[in-house]
């Protein structure tokens, strides 16, 4: 699943929250345009002192006055967008875990056998939190970065096209930067994410089967297999890291070229008579303004590329099959008498390796019968058939001459009373 995949469908969660994405987005044009009028009453301030002496106050009060009013608006909506940006990413992540648990709750037994537990674990807690702080960043800073550089231009041109043709040349090189460098960065941080799942399960795994790597002597065995692992997660975290950091510099290199080319041009007009220093001053505070949102924009990207890593492993496991569900005509049954037939039976946990092949078996009720053989003969896999964990590949069990395919798994287990070898309370 590669990054465009899985942003189509983290939309489909964040879809369900359009109404709070839409006063985030009227929040943030507010927030832009306040904070974008704000250089242009700075320069008229600066226009008014003309000369030494020379000083229109009154003009000077009312301007402050109006900065001050649009200070506070400014930061009253800011902090209403920011509450929205935070409902939809933590709603946002509440459903991907309601519907992982879900999902877990109806993987087959299959599955949760083949898969690591921690690994499990670790995409319903580590990428979920890793996806919602990507997603809390990109509504904060990436939208508002945009209407930003959009808005800034608007404000700049209605100034002075020359000079804004001068800042706009310069940008396509933050985006050919940023372009380049998400695209190792989504690589390495979507190892990362794979890895820390695995040393979730290595760590998850030992803990609970501690006496028996003691009682085996496998400590040292399984101390380089934790190293291995630790040292892939040290190996694939830096290269993420790496790339994420050399976006910023990057990028401020070149805001930087942008901000000396308005000085050096702006100064030119200055002196000679085309501008006044207070318009120079706000194209100089719009130089920066414009600027900022490619350093945040840049910072941004590299993080999305991890929350999509991290969301490409969550949704694979909402998206896997569930277990095969009961047929239509399955019935419940009542007060079973136990008669266990088997017929013909066949099965096997993987096609290359066959477990159990043309078993036939009767079991009378209020018979006593004891299965005994190896490890790995398929004791416990009999249960597993008998209570529909796994359903055999061939052949078929009858129970009280009805085929256990035909009951409901619910009234199925119901009626089985199944002891565990270990004790849960």
């Amino acid at each position: 699943m590669n990054s465009k995949e899985t942003l189509k469908k983290v939309w489909k969660y964040i879809d369900k929250y359009k109404y709070f994405l839409i006063l985030s987005m009227i929040f943030a044009v507010i927030t832009v345009s306040l904070t974008l009028y704000a250089p242009i009453l700075v320069g008229r301030a600066i226009d008014c002192i003309v000369t030494a002496g020379n000083v229109d106050f009154a003009e000077i009060g009312r301007i402050l006055l109006k900065l001050v009013i649009i200070i506070l608006i400014t930061a009253a909506v800011q902090w209403l967008m920011n509450v929205c940006n935070n409902k939809i990413a933590y709603n946002v992540s509440r459903d991907l875990r309601q519907r992982a648990f879900v999902k877990i709750e109806n993987l087959p037994c299959s599955y949760l056998d083949s898969h690591a537990k921690g690994d499990i674990v670790s995409r319903v807690i580590n990428d979920v939190d890793q996806l919602s702080d990507g997603l809390l960043m990109g509504f904060t800073q990436f939208f508002t970065g945009i209407v930003t550089i959009i808005g800034t231009i608007g404000f700049m041109l209605s100034i002075n096209v020359w000079i804004t043709l001068v800042v706009v040349l310069v940008t396509p090189l933050s985006f050919f930067i940023a372009r380049f460098i998400a695209g190792k960065t989504y690589k390495m941080f979507s190892l990362q994410s794979k890895t820390r799942g695995e040393q979730t399960a290595f760590i998850d795994e030992m803990i609970s089967n501690q006496k028996v790597a003691e009682a085996y002597n496998m400590n040292d065995e399984n101390l380089e297999r934790f190293d291995d692992i630790n040292n892939r997660l040290a190996d694939y975290s830096l290269k993420a890291t790496f790339f994420s950091s050399i976006t910023n510099p990057a990028t401020r290199f070149v805001n930087s070229i942008v901000y000396a080319a308005v000085a050096l041009f702006g100064a030119i007009l200055a002196v000679n008579g085309g501008i006044t220093v207070g318009i120079l001053s706000s194209f100089l505070a719009y130089a920066n303004q414009y600027t900022k949102p490619f350093n945040e924009i840049s910072s941004v990207v590299t993080e999305l590329q991890n929350a999509l890593a991290c969301a490409s492993r969550v949704l694979k496991l909402i998206e896997e099959e569930s277990v095969t569900p009961d047929r239509e005509d399955a019935v419940d049954i009542e007060n079973p008498q136990g008669e266990i037939e088997i017929r013909n039976l066949a099965f096997s946990y993987s096609p290359e390796k066959e477990l159990i092949t043309n078993l036939n078996l009767k079991v009378k009720p209020g018979m006593t019968v004891a299965i005994v053989g190896p490890t790995g003969c398929g004791k416990t896999t009999l249960i597993n058939l008998l209570m529909r964990f796994y359903d055999a590949n061939s052949g078929e069990i009858l129970l009280d001459g009805n085929n256990i395919l035909d009951i409901t798994r619910n009234s199925l287990r119901k009626n089985i009373g199944m002891v565990l070898q270990d004790t849960w309370l």
